[in-house]
């Protein structure tokens, strides 16, 4: 199959520090490659990939300080996508609504998997506007605010086998992701201060949550119990996920997904979680984690993780969040696409039935 994915421009594919979307992008595009499809990738020209790349800029744009508007390069590169539509069986987005008018006016087979929150109000008239474009959750609780989009499906995400598991004998705590209000890393302090241990922050902090970070964040690294480590790189994840006695991921918002939890699975580590987003579909409760409602139940998880099993917190890795299944999904989803019929009211007639045996909806 011929395959094209259109990756944010943002990050680097894969990125050289944080970067969820364009990780992810990387995985399945490489385990594409693998699987023996021709497919190509529209992402930075610094992205590294066994696909044939097309560079929309010279290098990722949150890193380029040259760069004022970055909206700009994108619409190089969807200009740049539609030219070369013909070329491809099917064009995979994940730039979430900058393409729909030109895919509206060209009719090419495409999905769009939606990478972000989805609970703004100014999300809604959009996407009724764009009722007919075809879109992917990442859970299904990400779909909520927008029940009545048309999706085609739902894919967990996964990562290659890359991370191996350790035995958390570093006896710290890690938080990993970004610092921003709703990731709530104010609370993964309080948890290791309440219990005693040290914690290890590994986050990156975008321009606008520097006054976050500067008034509310800052003045609480000054415990010696807390370490702020900065961003970290994938080779440094291994080492801080695996060797940590348990990953925090005390988020106050509905994450989409959390890369961070099924990182930390990956490594055998357990995640202490607060019950919101994606947690419950990804956490599985007692096997690879322990799911909290409240500041009082992620303290008493702290002890209670001790009597998890990091090997079955790997199996549960192995089993649900590889990146081969999370391809072997979209394949799925590409040939259930291509049996549909774009009609002449902009609508696609999709075969409900053949969506329902292949892919998670």
């Amino acid at each position: 199959m011929k395959i094209a994915q259109v990756a944010p421009l943002y990050e680097s594919v894969p990125p050289r520090l944080y970067g969820g979307t364009e990780r992810v992008v990387s995985y399945l595009t490489e385990e594409l490659v693998e699987m023996g499809h021709e497919v190509t990738l529209f992402a930075s020209g610094d992205s590294v990939t066994a696909a044939r790349l097309i560079p929309a800029c010279p290098n990722s744009l949150r890193l380029d300080k040259d760069c004022i508007d970055q909206l700009a390069h994108h619409y190089v590169m969807l200009e740049d996508v539609m030219e070369r539509a013909k070329e491809f069986d099917i064009i995979h987005f994940h730039v979430d609504y900058l393409h729909f008018p030109l895919s509206r006016i060209t009719g090419f087979p495409h999905i769009t998997t939606l990478h972000g929150r989805l609970d703004l109000p100014d999300l809604v008239p959009l996407y009724r506007k764009y009722r007919e474009m075809p879109v992917v959750s990442i859970c299904h609780g990400q779909r909520k605010p927008l029940c009545w989009a048309n999706w085609v499906g739902n894919v967990y995400h996964g990562l290659p086998e890359h991370l191996s598991p350790r035995d958390g004998s570093g006896k710290y705590l890690a938080y990993l992701g970004r610092i921003c209000p709703e990731k709530r890393v104010d609370r993964a302090i309080q948890i290791a201060l309440g219990v005693g241990m040290p914690l290890k922050i590994a986050a990156k902090v975008d321009r606008v949550d520097r006054e976050y970070y500067e008034c509310s964040i800052k003045p609480l690294l000054a415990n010696p119990n807390v370490e702020y480590v900065g961003e970290i790189t994938e080779h440094q994840k291994a080492e801080f996920l695996g060797n940590a006695y348990a990953h925090l991921f005390p988020i106050d918002w509905p994450e989409p997904f959390g890369l961070a939890m099924i990182e930390a699975m990956a490594c055998g580590t357990p995640t202490i979680a607060f019950n919101c987003g994606s947690v419950p579909e990804v956490i599985t409760h007692g096997v690879s984690g322990l799911i909290v409602n409240n500041m009082l139940e992620a303290v008493s998880a702290v002890a209670e993780v001790s009597t998890l099993s990091r090997a079955a917190c790997r199996q549960e890795f192995e089993t649900r969040f590889t990146a081969s299944r999370m391809a072997q999904d979209y394949v799925k989803l590409y040939e259930a696409m291509l049996t549909t019929k774009f009609l002449s009211t902009g609508t696609w007639e999709i075969d409900s039935s053949l969506l329902s045996r292949t892919v998670s909806f």
